[in-house]
């Protein structure tokens, strides 16, 4: 993990995800990016498409990525836009589009997630955030990592959220097996997990030219809140010592720094951090809700959620 000075961009909040790839040229270089049919998912394969990028929208509803594919080109003049299948709470799709990747991949943009649903299990018996919000997308990026190695200088982006201020990675109890469900602690642990990942990535996969940075993009109204009520959102802020009213972005703004980490040569040889804002972060400050869990970096804890996760894998 690199640990020199932190980045500074020249962004802010309010910077849209297209003002990032301004004079960035992606011409031969490939990203997959999954949940890329909506939201900030979307947004982000269009600004990489809109720089050159080959853009793979990895998705489980196929028809809606090819709809999301055809609006990419037709905004963008890229028509290098593929869509495949992959649902990352099933191991064996994850597998699937594995197999079916063939070269380099440059970007791998861990997009896709799920926020605090009700109690749901995978097959294994495994929580359904962490098993869509981690372990799919750790499957993913071990699957490829030869693909990833192949492309000198990959990147992994991993988006995370200011929720995992609410839950470290509960290792005694992963699944909530002995502890009541908790909606917001799931999807806190989950977050947390994403952080950790990239951390690990950046730790055991530097020699082969892949570095992993994580992010808060904001909050930003998809329908990645379709478990979660106004009066959830105005309770959990309250509760924080927060604004009762979140502050939004529009999901141009939200996509912005998963570009910054995926695409500017800002974060060359950048690893293991965590960025909100278009920005570099810093810890998080006692009453607020902006920066890093010293939790979400601890290089101990990523190495035991990295093994955790392989012994998850093997069954």
């Amino acid at each position: 993990m690199s640990t020199s000075t932190p980045v500074t961009t020249p962004y802010s909040r309010e910077t849209a995800a297209m003002e990032v790839v301004r004079g960035i040229d992606l011409t031969g270089r490939r990203a997959v990016v999954t949940g890329g049919a909506s939201g900030i998912g979307v947004e982000t394969a269009r600004a990489l498409a809109a720089a050159g990028a080959d853009v793979t929208l990895a998705v489980r509803n196929v028809d809606a990525g090819q709809q999301a594919a055809t609006d990419i080109t037709g905004t963008t003049g890229n028509d290098r836009i593929l869509v495949a299948p992959l649902d990352l709470a099933d191991l064996s799709s994850v597998a699937a589009f594995v197999r079916t990747w063939d070269g380099p991949l440059h970007m791998l943009v861990n997009n896709a997630g799920i926020m605090a649903s009700p109690e749901m299990r995978t097959p294994q018996g495994w929580e359904m955030q962490f098993a869509t919000n981690h372990l799919g997308h750790f499957a993913l990026a071990t699957g490829l990592r030869p693909a990833l190695a192949a492309a000198g200088g990959a990147r992994i982006v991993s988006v995370s959220s200011s929720a995992h201020l609410r839950s470290p990675v509960v290792f005694e109890d992963i699944h909530f097996q002995q502890r009541p469900y908790e909606p917001w602690a799931a999807y806190g642990q989950s977050k947390t997990a994403n952080v950790l990942f990239a951390v690990e990535v950046s730790r055991r996969w530097a020699d082969d030219g892949i570095l992993s940075n994580a992010l808060m993009p904001g909050a930003i109204r998809t329908n990645l809140q379709r478990y979660v009520s106004e009066e959830d959102l105005a309770r959990l802020r309250a509760e924080s010592g927060g604004e009762t009213t979140p502050s939004w972005k529009n999901t141009e703004q939200g996509a912005a720094t998963s570009v910054l980490v995926a695409a500017s040569p800002l974060l060359d040889g950048v690893g293991g951090r965590y960025f909100e804002d278009v920005q570099e972060a810093g810890p998080n400050q006692p009453g607020t809700r902006t920066g890093y869990a010293p939790y979400a970096r601890d290089p101990e804890a990523a190495e035991r959620l990295w093994q955790v996760s392989e012994e998850h894998l093997r069954g």
